[in-house]
């Protein structure tokens, strides 16, 4: 009997696990929409920021932007890791932690140095113990704000400037679907813009600029890191949601089958204890009359 209870006691524990994980679900589904809107309305902004700044930097006649200067001597290289401060996901965490491992691992040999800088939490406690951290920024991936990213493109920014590092990465889950986020690894400093082709030099149009090339080239190219910045934080938000309703959508599953299981198993362990009951009082019946 108190097997019977033990296995009772356990299909109650899942079915309360289940509800858990539904309501999850749920949530994350609800905030996954917005998070899919802001992703959709923020990369037409980026994608057209960005091909502005490449037209002026391939046009621009003079020397190159403080920003676009490429050091090699010693180089130092700062890694920005863009996770969530919440679990419960899946391996959306863990798969990006082991690709900013990998990379470090491949590329580490070029640089005299590489620092990892993570946003949210799951990120830091990772890596913490593994790599040397410069920076973890927590309580700001929740609800991403352009102000946020802007802070933290500031400092890697100044950092630059002030050849604290001479390369910056950014790793971060960009957004495809629900089931799909990809691993996106971004080089956001120094900003060297393609060369351009011989057709699309041809078939260019020549722009007159007000202020000078220098002067936006100034403004556009700061704004573009703290536009990658935020861009990659809307795109990691919702990765997060899509890779979290998957897992929670696993997990209730999951706790269905268990369920239907444990209650096959209580079944026929009760089935068991009666039958064994009824030999007992069959056995003493026939003691007695005999």
């Amino acid at each position: 009997m108190a097997n019977l209870k033990s296995i009772k006691k356990r299909i109650v524990s899942v079915k309360s696990t289940r509800q858990i994980t539904k309501a999850m679900k749920m949530v994350s589904a609800a905030k996954l929409r917005r998070a899919q809107d802001n992703v959709v309305a923020a990369r037409p902004y980026a994608s057209k920021l960005h091909e502005v700044m490449e037209r002026l930097a391939q046009s621009q006649e003079s020397d190159p932007h403080p920003l676009m200067v490429r050091r090699e001597t010693s180089p130092r290289a700062l890694v920005l890791l863009v996770t969530s401060d919440r679990g419960l996901c899946g391996g959306f965490n863990a798969n990006i932690s082991k690709a900013v491992e990998r990379f470090i691992r491949e590329r580490g040999e070029a640089y005299s140095e590489v620092t990892v800088a993570t946003i949210g939490r799951k990120g830091y406690d990772f890596l913490k113990n593994r790599q040397k951290m410069a920076k973890n920024y927590v309580g700001i991936i929740s609800k991403p704000t352009y102000q946020a990213a802007a802070l933290v493109a500031g400092e890697i920014i100044d950092g630059f400037l002030a050849e604290e590092y001479d390369d910056v990465f950014l790793f971060y889950n960009a957004f495809r679907s629900v089931m799909s986020q990809d691993i996106t690894c971004e080089q956001l400093l120094p900003i060297s813009p393609p060369a351009a082709s011989e057709e699309a030099s041809e078939s260019s149009i020549e722009y007159i600029y007000e202020p000078t090339k220098s002067d936006l080239l100034g403004e556009l190219l700061p704004k573009s890191i703290e536009v990658a910045v935020f861009k990659a934080m809307l795109e990691s938000v919702a990765s997060e949601h899509g890779a979290r309703m998957t897992a929670m959508d696993s997990a209730s599953n999951n706790a269905t089958e268990m369920i239907g299981k444990l209650t096959l198993i209580y079944n026929r362990a009760r089935q068991a204890a009666i039958t064994t009951e009824l030999t007992e009082i069959i056995s003493g019946a026939e003691s007695i009359k005999g």
